[in-house]
């Protein structure tokens, strides 16, 4: 059977990507929504224009990991068995949306929980160069997170991925800024997890985009994610109840 599935765009302020990006994902996926993550130029508009999408808006302004919690509630209530999270400024490639939601049940008898983009497994014709500090960062946190919960992951931070709807309620989601893949990825080992890479094109085509305030400063962006990790590490150690950790099943 075909599993059902929801392509969500977590948004902010992408009116000069959203028709676009929304069109061509239209060809690759029939159950859309988009998160309005408090957009102040002409998002909300142009959304209104669109049809046959759920929308959800976010007022003020939460952060991304707030929008993708308000993607994995819906999911979950509406029954999808799989979520595709996309993001919207033409740096993913909407026709790999069935590939990953394929992966997610390729081995039906135990089927990945997170199927994650990635943009250093494989090189494709075109890849972009990406940004010298995002790409350190990236390395940096990849390689201490491989250390820590032992896995073999290459892209900590692509937004691109479809979760299996089944497992989100395991994960408790508090992180609600550009750190939350860092407190996914402690959650998800602990809830163990099945974790699959796909590979993604590496495109960039806004390389200045802003973090908000002192995140923009990549050293200090660096130490918040550090802080945020180590903060989720710190809580994983120290829960005494399994019944009690994030991520346990109810």
């Amino acid at each position: 059977m075909t599993p059902r599935f929801l392509t969500v765009l977590p948004v902010y302020n992408e009116q000069s990507h959203l028709s676009e990006v929304l069109a061509t994902v239209r060809a690759f996926a029939q159950d859309i929504l988009v998160v309005d993550d408090g957009s102040t130029d002409s998002t909300a508009e142009l959304l209104r224009r669109e049809s046959n999408i759920a929308v959800i808006t976010h007022s003020p302004n939460r952060g991304y990991g707030a929008a993708l919690k308000s993607a994995f509630d819906f999911a979950v209530e509406h029954n999808y068995d799989v979520l595709v999270t996309i993001d919207c400024d033409g740096q993913h490639e909407p026709r790999l949306i069935p590939e990953l939601v394929a992966r997610v049940f390729e081995d039906a008898a135990r089927p990945a929980d997170i199927v994650s983009g990635s943009r250093y497994l494989k090189i494709f014709e075109g890849d972009s160069k990406p940004p010298e500090e995002r790409r350190h960062i990236n390395q940096s946190l990849t390689q201490f997170i491989n250390e820590r919960l032992n896995l073999q992951l290459t892209d900590t931070f692509c937004g691109f991925k479809a979760y299996r709807v089944d497992a989100l309620p395991r994960l408790k989601i508090t992180e609600f800024g550009y750190a939350m893949p860092l407190q996914l990825w402690v959650q998800a080992v602990q809830a163990g997890f099945r974790i699959v890479e796909h590979p993604v094109p590496l495109i960039y085509l806004e390389e200045s985009r802003s973090f908000g305030g002192s995140l923009d400063d990549a050293s200090r962006r660096l130490a918040y994610y550090r802080e945020v990790l180590d903060h989720e590490l710190s809580a994983s150690r120290e829960c005494s109840s399994p019944a009690l950790c994030p991520g346990a099943s109810r």
